[in-house]
């Protein structure tokens, strides 16, 4: 299975922790969360990883050198395409592929894969959307969802939540879902691709660790909490 990795934001929020290094780029434990994420996916079977870099490339290209038991791509890019315009930018990367997964780089988890990616293929819907809930709505991408697991409608950032479940930053997507994405740069997935796709994807709730290393405070808050990755989880064959 193939992924895209998203790692090319500026991190300005983690400021003076990104002065010198990309937020994906900041250390869990010691080990920066783009390392963590590599190990993830070789854990789960994910064999090919497209990256995108923007902020410190050189930091980026110079960690990748090293093995991390994937296939490694990398994407410069000179202007940030946002994250909808990086896929669509690299739609060859997945080129005969019938599936594949989108991962957001700050996101720090140890979920299982393989029961998101069985729970999508048994579902068979363009795309399946992590979830999790939060305790302030109105700073992520909500989806509305039914008893069947269809999500009905997406919004990024409502001044008026009607729920709690927020986009976890990890997504099974088909080839066929980037057909909605706009044709216009920067586009982002959260405002441009996923409302789009209400009533054409499902939700699958993540009970594991996740946490969203977007500020200060989740930083320190991961520091102290992280359980470490699952790594008796299988390879699929």
């Amino acid at each position: 299975m193939k992924a895209f990795l998203l790692a090319a934001g500026n991190g300005t929020r983690l400021r003076p922790l990104t002065n010198t290094i990309p937020k994906c780029m900041v250390p869990i434990h010691g080990t920066p969360l783009l390392g963590i994420w590599l190990e993830w996916c070789q854990l789960h079977g994910i064999e090919d990883v497209l990256i995108n870099v923007h902020a410190h490339s050189d930091v980026v290209v110079a960690y990748l050198a090293g093995d991390f038991g994937v296939k490694v791509t990398i994407s410069r890019e000179q202007g940030l395409l946002g994250s909808a315009g990086t896929l669509l930018a690299n739609r060859k990367f997945i080129e005969g592929e019938e599936e594949f997964a989108i991962l957001y780089a700050d996101v720090l988890t140890n979920c299982s894969f393989d029961e998101m990616q069985a729970f999508h293929r048994a579902r068979r819907s363009l795309a399946t959307l992590g979830l999790y809930r939060v305790s302030n709505p109105s700073a992520c991408g909500i989806a509305l969802i039914e008893s069947n697991c269809r999500i009905t409608a997406f919004e990024e950032k409502p001044v008026n939540p009607k729920g709690n479940l927020a986009f976890a930053g990890l997504m099974i997507a088909t080839p066929a879902a980037l057909d909605l994405i706009p044709d216009r740069l920067p586009s982002d997935i959260g405002t441009d691709l996923l409302p789009h796709l209400a009533g054409r994807m499902d939700g699958y709730a993540i009970r594991d660790y996740l946490i969203d290393i977007g500020s200060h405070d989740k930083y320190a808050q991961a520091q102290l909490e992280w359980p470490g990755l699952n790594r008796m989880v299988p390879a699929q064959q």
